[in-house]
């Protein structure tokens, strides 16, 4: 069952008003889509988190608008960088039967067999679109890693999914592999240098670490 959130309708659509309504606890918001004109309306900034929290970032929400139902999913959002606030929501009004598309969060499980033995783990796809109705977008896309070995990839066509929603990647794109162990050499600080400038005086290379 979907959850529900109470939204009003914003009259007053004035930029010094959005001050306001963020004073009062609420959020700004907008509704589009589904053939229907776009509404401004706002919406209780505690019963938002918790409505997202409970339906995940792609779930389905019943937006009340007085007394007035609709399914939306939430679009694109604004947040204060600093304080971690919603300042601005966009909800899209949906078709429960229509496919639409949607961007999920790609999730590594497990610890990989090739990081036990000194390797690094690459990630560098975080999300996946997706084609799929409303009710069969997953929260998140999950891939066990716990068997990738030094040297190893995996791409997207290797993630195993059912009929209920399409991905929308190219089937070679990489999404995990593990890079060998880097070798360094030992730099004995006991070793007397030559005179003069080496031939070929290089920094270290440096590699940003992934979280």
């Amino acid at each position: 069952m979907s959850a529900v959130l109470k939204a009003s309708e914003r009259k007053e659509l004035r930029k010094s008003s959005l001050r306001n309504i963020r004073e009062e606890g609420q959020i700004p918001a907008v509704v589009y889509g589904n053939n229907s004109e776009s509404t401004p309306v706002s919406v209780d900034s505690i019963e938002f988190i918790k409505v997202i929290r409970e339906t995940g970032r792609n779930g389905v929400i019943v937006l009340d608008l007085n007394g007035k139902k609709q399914n939306v999913v939430l679009g694109d959002y604004q947040e204060d960088p600093i304080k971690r606030e919603v300042l601005h929501a966009d909800f899209l009004a949906i078709n429960m039967s229509s496919k639409m598309n949607a961007k999920v969060r790609l999730v590594l499980t497990g610890e990989a067999a090739g990081v036990k033995d000194g390797g690094v783990l690459q990630n560098p796809v975080h999300e996946l679109s997706i084609t799929a109705t409303p009710d069969n977008i997953p929260s998140t896309i999950d891939l066990d890693v716990s068997n990738l070995q030094v040297g190893e990839t995996l791409l997207v066509s290797d993630l195993k999914t059912d009929a209920s929603y399409e991905i929308n990647e190219d089937d070679d794109t990489v999404i995990a592999s593990i890079l060998p162990p880097r070798q360094e050499e030992e730099i004995s600080t006991g070793e007397e240098q030559e005179p003069g400038i080496p031939e070929n005086e290089e920094g270290r290379e440096t590699e940003a670490s992934e979280k």
